[in-house]
């Protein structure tokens, strides 16, 4: 098994040092052959019991796969119909049903989120609260740490637009602006502008019954499963529940900008702030800034010579995820992967599918390969 495991690691380092700097143009039939030929061996080094994956292209969802098992205890292998957790991709989603709502007048982007919460919000310092947006929320410029810590009250570290650090609080905050306005739970406002316009059909933010049969179970560091996460609430940060395919949909209609006006799906993947070496900015204000990598309204962006990408990661611990599209290739991929280790094979993923090997959103991230 050791010789074979080196084998393998060895391809793969291989495959990594063949991939171009710059995207190259692959047929869509190659694209697929080589996820199809490669990805268990990539899981294999990694150690991901359980994989699904999408590629989009052509305005369409193309292809998807499955690999694996979804749990490594029982044998139970991962089907088309296998749910994975979406893990922070739940952001995407609920910023495109944000921005539908802003296009039908229900709030504004630039206007304090406050004044729609006349009940306040659990916050330490009100003044710089009263200046938060949901544009500052959608691009991660609120001054919120990522998550209060335990016990202690929420902070703004610094003054909202100032910077870019990276927030799953802001969109709690956020969601509960938009439940008072639209006077309906988050699952039911974004099933109704997302999931069913979309066809998303396995997607939600709640525990359904069915997901004792077909959720796919997140692995440790060992490989052991640790069980289903199992949401009573809708956490627009990090709550959601679907597949590739579904996944892919939702992809689909980001690059297309469905559903939206013409300048507010522009917005959505134009550049609101460059990122700076960390995901958080906090306690580091005097940081050099990313040429490549940015943030728009929901989403990651990435431009680099002449490529523009548009991407994010989910890291619920034991279940990673990862969603990447070249608008300038017109095609992109979503996987999702129930192991602490899913994010180590996704830039050999990206250069399976779109043929590019350098992705300084991934350096970004710097999870290790």
């Amino acid at each position: 098994m050791r010789h074979l495991t080196l084998s393998v690691a060895l391809a793969v380092a291989a495959l990594a040092a063949a991939s171009p700097s710059i995207a190259a143009p692959l047929s869509l039939e190659e694209a697929t052959q080589r996820l199809q030929r490669d990805t268990p061996a990539l899981m294999a080094v990694a150690r991901v019991p359980g994989l699904a994956i999408a590629l989009v292209a052509d305005n369409r969802l193309a292809w998807h796969g499955t690999f694996g098992l979804a749990n490594s205890a029982t044998g139970a292998p991962v089907t088309q119909e296998t749910v994975f957790e979406a893990a922070s991709l739940s952001k995407p989603v609920f910023a495109f049903a944000v921005l539908q709502l802003v296009d039908a007048g229900v709030l504004e982007l630039d206007t304090p989120l406050a004044r729609y919460l006349p009940g306040g919000y659990d916050v330490g310092d009100k003044p710089r609260l009263a200046q938060v947006t949901a544009r500052h929320v959608l691009s991660h410029r609120t001054g919120f740490p990522n998550w209060r810590p335990k016990g202690a009250p929420l902070m703004v570290h610094f003054t909202p637009g100032e910077r870019f650090s990276y927030s799953g609080e802001g969109f709690v905050y956020l969601a509960r602006a938009v439940e008072r306005l639209t006077g309906e739970s988050t699952e039911h406002t974004v099933k109704r502008l997302v999931f069913e316009p979309l066809g998303m059909l396995q997607s939600t933010f709640l525990w359904q019954d069915s997901h004792e049969e077909d959720k796919a179970f997140g692995h440790d560091a060992r490989g052991e499963p640790r069980g289903q996460a199992r949401p009573t609430w809708a956490n627009p940060a990090a709550g959601l529940t679907t597949t590739a395919p579904d996944y892919a949909r939702f992809l689909v209609a980001m690059m297309n900008g469905e559903r939206l006006k013409p300048d507010t799906a522009a917005q959505l993947l134009r550049a609101q702030v460059r990122v700076g070496p960390f995901t958080s900015s906090i306690g580091r204000p005097s940081i050099p800034l990313s040429d490549e990598v940015s943030w728009g309204l929901g989403v990651g962006l990435q431009e680099r010579e002449g490529d523009e990408v548009f991407w994010h990661w989910g890291d619920n611990g034991n279940s990673k995820a990862f969603a990447w599209v070249s608008r300038t290739q017109r095609r992109g991929l979503v996987f999702f992967a129930n192991s602490v280790h899913g994010m180590a094979i996704a830039g050999e993923l990206v250069a399976l599918a779109l043929g590019d090997g350098r992705q300084p959103a991934l350096d970004w991230l710097n999870y290790r390969r």
